[in-house]
């Protein structure tokens, strides 16, 4: 971690007494750290104990009457490259769910362009609120990482979930950010994601409720460990927010093949998450297809859109990788491997439309993860953003072969 900038944002909790030890294991390994407090915070630990291990003065207001300096909560957010707020009370995770800014921290926390990292502590009671729980389920939807807290005795005396990793086990999580940050570095990588639009006339289309959010992290994932993305987008309303990843919008199934195809040439791995029509009709109409009140239907004859997934599979290198999704209502895992070796995959994602959380527009998912060698691997249900993580893993064990 040489020379890595790093952020801790101490909030007002009890377990603030730990992060001098976190302060200086980060500096041992070589880390810049600057530490921002809340005014609660210094009740439970020193400015001047964690200035001297982080060889920074410790900032608690943008502006400092004693020194005349202002301290740019911009300019700060600008540099870290990793921002980890331990401990995060219950107040403070509250208030970066709402996008509120009352502290020198939140100002930062609402500026910062890196990666946020959140080791919550606070009773058991507290910690299990449906507000807290909430409030946590949106931070990681938003991509923030979360330090689940350990169960063990707290400082109420109540004995449960609620008390803060300890720092031994947060520096090892940061250590293995940045390790992980670089892994598809040189990588060029192409998502696909979104559902596909197919009109009937120019106002009416066969669509499905694809919201794109499992892609879209995927390409965040890919793009937060060094990769260069090219995400072929179908209609949505959620935005990668990675300089290094390209969108391509697209609408219909020819529009995603055309572009998805042309990319993959110069990929080294296509994750192919895109719920994309399997059939489209034959003709579109030119107008408005108007109602006929002397009759009380209207066929419609629909035609198979090209096979993105079998193609590139027919065309794939042997440097390349191809991961496909199925989504499936029953037998999953017999459908799935059909689908990953007549298609020349390499890894298949299997989502089962039948449990709850899971399918278009959650934010959970919960999924099964198939090798070409048959090996399937199941996994809880958990945010998108964390299955995306589950997703890059499985990718990773392929390429280090």
């Amino acid at each position: 971690m040489t020379s890595k900038k790093i952020l801790i944002g101490i909030t007002g909790s009890i377990a603030a007494y730990k992060i001098p030890l976190l302060v200086r294991l980060l500096k041992k390994e070589g880390a810049e750290v600057q530490v921002v407090m809340t005014d609660a915070a210094k009740d439970f630990v020193t400015p001047l104990t964690l200035a001297t291990l982080s060889g920074l003065p410790v900032l608690s207001k943008g502006f400092d009457t004693e020194t005349g300096k202002w301290n740019s909560h911009v300019e700060l957010g600008l540099w870290a490259d990793l921002f980890v707020i331990a401990p995060a009370s219950a107040n403070t995770i509250a208030k970066m769910a709402a996008g509120i800014a009352d502290n020198y921290l939140l100002t930062v926390c609402l500026s910062a362009k890196c990666p946020i990292m959140f080791a919550p502590a606070m009773d058991l009671d507290m910690y299990k609120h449906p507000a807290t729980q909430e409030n946590i389920r949106t931070l990681i939807s938003r991509g923030y990482r979360f330090i689940a807290p350990a169960s063990g005795e707290l400082a109420s005396g109540l004995c449960g979930e609620g008390r803060m990793e300890e720092p031994q086990e947060i520096f090892n999580r940061i250590k293995e950010f940045f390790q992980k940050k670089q892994r598809f570095a040189g990588k060029k990588v192409v998502v696909t994601a979104g559902p596909t639009y197919e009109a009937i006339d120019p106002v009416r289309f066969i669509g499905n409720h694809s919201s794109g959010l499992m892609g879209i992290e995927i390409a965040r994932a890919f793009a937060d460990q060094g990769a260069d993305v090219t995400l072929v987008l179908g209609p949505s309303s959620i935005r990668p927010e990675r300089s290094n990843i390209q969108v391509i919008p697209v609408t219909s199934a020819k529009e995603m093949f055309n572009a998805t195809t042309a990319t993959f040439k110069n990929a080294d791995i296509a994750v192919l998450s895109a719920a994309v029509a399997d059939f489209r009709p034959e003709v579109v109409a030119d107008q408005k297809i108007k109602k006929d009140p002397n009759k009380d239907e209207m066929t419609l004859k629909l035609v198979k859109t090209d096979d993105i997934l079998k193609t590139l599979g027919q065309n794939k290198k042997d440097n390349q990788v191809l991961v496909g999704f199925a989504l499936e209502t029953e037998n999953g895992i017999e459908n799935a491997k059909k689908k990953l070796h007549s298609k020349n995959l390499d890894m298949i994602v299997l989502n089962t439309m039948n449990e709850a959380g899971v399918g278009f527009k959650t934010k959970t998912n919960k999924v099964n993860i198939i090798t070409k060698d048959d090996e399937v691997r199941d996994f809880e249900l958990k945010p998108k953003s964390e299955v995306a993580q589950d997703v890059l893993n499985a990718v990773y064990q392929i390429i280090k072969k």
